[in-house]
């Protein structure tokens, strides 16, 4: 997300913000993972945090659909929960196998890695990153 070179008490620190919350972020200082806990003074809020919007794809399906999803043929990747595309790891035509990651999904304010039970090669993406989804779409068709 970003990234700051800092010096405290005259040692220097590399620090990359991965995610910032209204009570949470995941930093990394030196390469190290850290978790951490934020709190405001009395009477203030969190501030309003954009949100990057991710590039659609070209050739793939609806980035939303208000009606419900129409049925695939084949095996499905389905949603676990309601939530944001946030990355597609795989395309159409590429051969997948078991438990293999093909999706990011934010769900909960937390990132989902969304995994195939199903061995074959993808034949349909379903949703573009950046769209919303309900619990049971249909992600990724698999063959």
């Amino acid at each position: 997300m970003k990234k700051y070179d800092l010096k405290i008490n005259g040692k220097d620190y590399k620090v990359e913000i991965k995610e910032f919350g209204a009570k949470t972020a995941r930093v990394e200082v030196n390469g190290k993972p850290f978790s951490v806990d934020i709190s405001y003074p009395a009477g203030e809020m969190a501030p309003s945090i954009p949100r990057p919007v991710a590039p659609k794809a070209a050739a793939v399906a609806p980035v939303q659909q208000a009606a419900p999803v129409a049925a695939v043929a084949g095996n499905s990747v389905n949603a676990p929960m309601p939530g944001l595309i946030l990355k597609i790891l795989v395309k159409v035509g590429d051969k997948v196998t078991v438990g293999q990651k093909v999706m990011v999904m934010e769900a909960m304010k937390m990132e989902n890695d969304i995994n195939t039970t199903f061995a074959g090669t993808v034949s349909e993406i379903r949703f573009a990153e950046g769209a919303t989804v309900k619990e049971h779409d249909p992600l990724i068709v698999i063959a």
